[in-house]
């Protein structure tokens, strides 16, 4: 299991396969300096 984040620390470069195709990287894909970011497990 990885560690949480701490305050103040940056976000991991990822990877992420998205449900339409494609990947988009993070946190550089975002376009912003701020973001959320919410990961949804999907179906059971």
């Amino acid at each position: 299991m990885s560690r949480k984040l701490g305050i103040g620390e940056a976000f991991p470069n990822l990877s992420i396969n998205l449900v339409s195709g494609g990947t988009i990287d993070l946190p550089g894909g975002l376009g912003s300096k701020y973001g959320v970011i919410l990961f949804y497990r999907g179906h059971w």
